[in-house]
């Protein structure tokens, strides 16, 4: 009797709800959940691409953004709506933030970056936390980085506010764990996409550097197989952590980085 069976990794009969879900990791792992029978919400600030991304899954597409504690809630009622209950949270929203020097950073983009990467982050949570807890099932995805875990030149807000998903992380895995919720983070290294295309402008405009030089020396050719991470790459590690497959792991987290050690 074989020990894994299709239904393992399959999401038959699940609601998934995915922030950030109009573009790149967000839009990459709800069409992952969508194909493995999720029905998937997918939100975002911006209506239109949500919309398309919705209409290519059949899902739903719902307005938020989550630095306004008020729209979370409201988005989490109206996705109670649709199926009732919600299985998945994958919380993806967020931003790169400002990219300067601790010296030199304006404030009030990296205050920004942590309203919307980490309070963004909290009011999510707490409203899963109170679903999910009610149901006695759940599994939460935190999207950190590999920055969750080691700092980088230039890019303090956003460090920040990743290291400190993970110890939510294992903070709400501990608080969960009872309830029968999981709670896991993800930690992508350099993904492609109009996300890191915009970082690499931004750092060669700061650095003086060529952004195909930056490309190289920081992020492909530091990591053992010499290339990005793929959207879709992460959206299949999501998978893991959304499905049975990792029905006893909680409080974890792993690197999704083309083996950047």
């Amino acid at each position: 009797m074989s020990l894994i069976s299709i239904d393992t990794c399959r999401l038959d009969g699940k609601v998934a709800v995915v922030t950030g879900g109009g573009s790149g990791i967000g839009e990459a792992t709800a069409k992952v959940f969508a194909d493995a029978g999720a029905m998937v919400i997918v939100t975002g600030r911006r209506l239109a691409p949500l919309q398309r991304v919705a209409a290519e899954i059949g899902g739903h597409a719902i307005a938020c953004d989550v630095s306004d504690q008020a729209q979370v809630r409201a988005m989490f009622k109206e996705a109670l709506k649709f199926g009732r209950k919600i299985d998945i949270l994958l919380n993806n929203a967020g931003g790169p933030g400002p990219i300067a020097p601790v010296a030199d950073v304006d404030m009030s983009a990296w205050v920004e970056c942590m309203n919307i990467n980490l309070v963004g982050a909290m009011y999510c949570l707490q409203e899963a936390a109170k679903i999910m807890s009610a149901q006695n099932s759940g599994s939460i995805i935190n999207m950190s980085s590999l920055m969750g875990i080691q700092g980088y030149p230039m890019r303090s807000a956003y460090v920040a506010s990743k290291f400190a998903l993970i110890g939510i992380t294992e903070t709400m895995a501990r608080e969960l764990g009872p309830v029968n919720v999981r709670v896991n983070a993800l930690m992508p290294g350099a993904v492609s996409g109009e996300n890191m295309d915009r970082i690499l402008q931004r750092r060669s405009e700061q650095e003086g550097r060529s952004a195909e030089q930056i490309e190289r020396e920081n992020y492909t050719d530091v990591a053992a197989l010499k290339r990005w991470v793929a959207p879709e790459e992460v959206g299949r590690a999501a998978l893991y952590y959304a499905s049975d497959l990792s029905s006893a792991i909680t409080g974890d987290k792993m690197k999704v980085d083309c083996g950047r050690f």
